[in-house]
């Protein structure tokens, strides 16, 4: 039976879980036996410190040690805490992570998991409100998820940690104290299938992160004004699962997408770029993007609140493709 359960929770279940089935699977991070996020704690007295290791607060080298962990055997989890601190790691993420598998013909497999807590927390400011997954959906090798709740959350963190290539697990900050039914079983959702949140037939809205609950409570309210909004969870934006997306604009002939992370090559373009090349025929009306303003993330709350992503601008695109 189900329980109701935190986001960050239920992530610490399915990497608990990962641990449990495999011993080549260690965690590795700064603070990860006390966690400040959470999803670590506790772990370390479970599993021991030699399963569960702290290092320096230098993102760039146990990035880059974990990569010559994964291709001698070892599944390292890797907890970068904040999302912000890829670019501080980027070399050994894109250029060794991502590239290994593939310029040794196969014969290195790289199973690593970058997860960090990701996008503001309020007032965390420029350089702790990053979400890099659309910069990082451009590193051909890695595969990378973004759960929007805690079911999901679960079921990824398994599904990544079994995982032979590298994957970017994004866990969006203000999504880690929701709550949500998970089974107490350990169990795996695949990478690179979307889910349908909640069925419609006037208007598809793909969101991303911690834009679902936003969509989900705007297609709430536009129920009641007689307005069907299918609300479409990618989970996985690599692999992209097009073709449930797709599906769903087929049915619809409308698409807003949402998006935690500014407008210009955000993961909407490339979602909306794809449906118009792939469907322009049966779209009704042009598709809109909501996403955040090309601006560093302020430290003001009201300039902060200015920039991301809110329920009236979901709606307000909505309209628009209505109209």
């Amino acid at each position: 039976m189900s329980r109701k359960i935190y986001y960050i929770q239920a992530m610490q279940e399915g990497l608990r879980a990962a641990m449990a089935e495999d011993d080549s699977v260690v965690v590795i991070g700064e603070d990860v036996d006390r966690s400040i996020i959470g999803a670590t704690r506790g772990l370390v007295g479970e599993f021991g410190e030699d399963r569960v290791r702290n290092t320096p607060i230098s993102e760039a080298t146990f990035v880059g040690a974990c990569v010559g962990a994964a291709a001698v055997g070892l599944r390292p989890v890797v907890d970068l805490m904040v999302g912000s601190f890829f670019y501080v790691a980027m070399d050994q993420v894109a250029n060794q992570a991502a590239k290994l598998r593939y310029m040794s013909g196969g014969q290195v497999d790289l199973p690593i998991v970058y997860f960090t807590a990701t996008g503001p927390s309020g007032s965390g400011a420029a350089q702790h409100s990053e979400n890099p997954h659309p910069m990082l959906m451009n590193v051909a090798g890695l595969k990378i998820v973004m759960p929007s709740t805690p079911y999901d959350a679960k079921g990824l963190m398994l599904s990544a940690v079994r995982e032979p290539n590298p994957v970017v697990y994004f866990q969006d900050f203000v999504l880690g104290g929701t709550k949500g039914e998970v089974p107490e079983e350990p169990y795996a959702i695949p990478l690179g299938v979307a889910d349908v949140k909640r069925r419609g037939t006037d208007v598809t809205v793909v969101a991303i992160g911690a834009t679902v609950p936003k969509a989900l409570k705007v297609a709430a309210a536009l129920e009641k004004e007689g307005i069907s909004a299918e609300v479409v969870d990618p989970r996985t934006l690599a692999p992209l699962d097009t073709d449930t997306i797709l599906e769903s604009v087929g049915k619809t002939g409308r698409l807003v997408v949402c998006d935690s992370a500014r407008l210009t090559c955000s993961a909407a373009s490339e979602i909306v770029a794809t449906v118009t090349e792939n469907a322009y025929g049966v779209l009704k009306a042009a598709p809109q993007r909501v996403a955040w303003e090309d601006v560093p993330v302020p430290f003001s709350p009201v300039l902060e609140k200015r920039v991301l992503v809110d329920e009236d601008r979901i709606r307000a695109a909505v309209m628009k493709t209505l109209a």
